[in-house]
């Protein structure tokens, strides 16, 4: 019992926050009333935890040497020897086949970005995490593998749903976003960083704070411009969300000073949970989206 106790905490379900970015689909089509498509937005997003839970199994299973060496990761149960290799190594393998088959389910087009998600964080986890760049950058594909994986659970039974190429570049500067301020307070917070992360022999501070500064604003910029797009106008019949634009300017705004401030950025999935102003920022623009769109 202890040992599915410690599976699953190495599957980390605070980090499944990151795959809540499957319900843009269903958001921005204004289907979050229809109950056959609510329904198999949860189970995409079910998929999407399955999936990384598998993949952190893996990771950790790879790095547990590795883990040791970390202030926190040590703590992990492979890491700690709480877990046995060979108990994560078979619940990875009937977790996965899990996932797959429920996948196929949804549709094959979603069973496709289903193996392309998981196929890229293995290999993420076996070779592009040491390499400078990539490393972030299969990060962020990862999170715009999950939007476009909510798009097709939801074309599978309504084919005219679609999901605008704007906010998929939108996700894809937030998660870079994302991805480099963590490696920037693990360059700078973490002694022998490059132990821990191979890839962050490669980074400096001053690298680093150009990337997010890049990223931060190529995130305001690209939802700005999807906001006032004619195509979403004429989708969504009005250009008030351009008034949601001030919620994402400050989220970005709070979030940098978390990180450069008080550096924190560590790990984003917990300052989304425990940080009150992030959460009701969230909250905010969720709700304000709904309204506007009359979801």
């Amino acid at each position: 019992m202890k040992q599915l106790y410690y599976i699953g905490i190495s599957m980390r379900p605070k980090q499944w926050t990151k795959n809540l970015v499957v319900f843009a689909g269903l958001i921005f089509s204004q289907n979050f009333r229809n109950g056959e498509l609510l329904l198999r937005s949860v189970e995409a997003l079910a998929v999407f935890c399955l999936l990384s839970g598998v993949i952190y199994l893996v990771n950790d299973v790879a790095d547990a040497e590795k883990d040791r060496l970390h202030p926190t990761k040590r703590l992990r149960p492979l890491a700690a020897g709480t877990l046995r290799r060979s108990t994560a190594t078979v619940a990875a393998l009937l977790l996965a086949v899990v996932a797959l088959l429920w996948a196929y389910r949804l549709g094959s087009a979603f069973l496709v970005v289903a193996c392309l998600f998981a196929v890229l964080n293995l290999v993420y986890s076996f070779g592009l995490k040491r390499v400078v760049l990539l490393d972030v950058a299969s990060i962020s594909l990862s999170f715009v593998l999950r939007a476009i994986g909510g798009v097709e659970a939801l074309r599978a039974v309504e084919p005219s749903i679609a999901i605008s190429p704007w906010l998929l570049i939108c996700t894809l500067f937030l998660s870079l976003l994302l991805a480099f301020c963590k490696r920037r307070h693990e360059l700078v917070n973490i002694e022998d960083a490059a132990n821990h992360r191979e890839s962050l022999q490669e980074y400096s501070p001053a690298l680093l704070d150009q990337l997010v500064g890049i990223s931060a604003s190529g995130s305001v910029l690209a939802y700005s411009i999807y906001t006032i797009w004619p195509e979403t106008v004429e989708k969504f019949g009005t250009t008030n969300l351009v008034y949601t634009v001030p919620l994402v300017l400050i989220g970005i705004m709070r979030y940098l000073y978390l990180v450069y401030k008080k550096e924190k950025g560590g790990s984003p999935s917990d300052l989304l949970l425990h940080e009150k102003f992030l959460l009701v920022d969230v909250v905010a623009w969720i709700a304000l989206v709904i309204v506007i769109l009359g979801v």
